[in-house]
């Protein structure tokens, strides 16, 4: 069973259960808030969808000792439980840059191969802070097409301001990057030196604008005008 963690004596972490369900609706209109303050955007989710994932024991909550919801993150599951994804991270901004997110990542990874110990797990997320802790926990960057097939994995992405990209690349590219944690590797990951994304964070950071800039580009000229080079270019 996965047990609760305190933080700092401040925050509880914990799998959420039916004493938080009237946090969700909150918890929904914070990452909407959150999507647009970033300028991109999240697969939108209503209060019972997180409610539902409360009720499964595939979700992860975060609060204060006080009981004050401060962060967030559920779990689903593609292919027949081939692979498994944490998604909806959010911390509420008065928390934030206090290791909550990461201590959050920590736990739902945790619940995610307590539940699903043969699944891969997976991340699509443009934000450098989520890639650092994805990294830290085993996962390694991978090209899109190594993610689910399934038409309701993508359609997620639909409410994303991005999604054209996504569209019109057939998948092959977009800003976000995709990661992934195969529990079938474990030798390797162990030997394999850790994806150290504190050393390279500025380099990855001039690689994402460049990256912007074509896939913009792409996106504002006509389907038969884009270049095949190009299309390479972003990898």
């Amino acid at each position: 069973m996965i047990q609760q963690d305190i933080i700092n004596d401040q925050y509880i972490v914990q799998v959420a259960n039916e004493n938080h369900l009237q946090m969700a609706e909150t918890i929904c209109n914070e990452m909407e808030q959150s999507a647009k303050a970033r300028g991109t955007g999240i697969a939108k989710r209503s209060p019972v969808y997180l409610m539902e994932k409360m009720l499964e024991g595939k979700a992860v909550i975060a609060t204060t000792v006080a009981g004050e919801w401060v962060g967030f993150c559920y779990i689903e599951t593609w292919e027949h439980g081939k692979f498994v994804a944490n998604s909806g991270l959010i911390v509420h901004p008065d928390h934030r840059k206090s290791g909550l997110a990461t201590n959050i990542k920590q736990k739902a990874f945790e619940l995610s191969r307590s539940k699903f110990p043969n699944a891969k797990i997976i991340g699509l997320t443009t934000s450098l802070a989520v890639m650092k802790i994805n990294s830290d926990l085993g996962y390694q960057p991978v090209t899109l097409s190594e993610l689910p097939a399934d038409e309701a994995f993508w359609k997620g992405c639909s409410s994303c301001v991005n999604y054209d990209i996504l569209t019109r690349t057939n998948r092959k590219h977009c800003l976000c990057t995709g990661m992934l944690y195969d529990p079938e590797e474990p030798k390797k990951n162990e030997k394999q030196e850790k994806w150290n994304f504190l050393k390279e964070s500025k380099l990855y950071e001039r690689w994402m604008k460049l990256k912007e800039r074509i896939l913009f580009r792409l996106k504002e000229r006509p389907r038969a005008r884009r270049s095949e080079r190009e299309l390479e270019a972003v990898g």
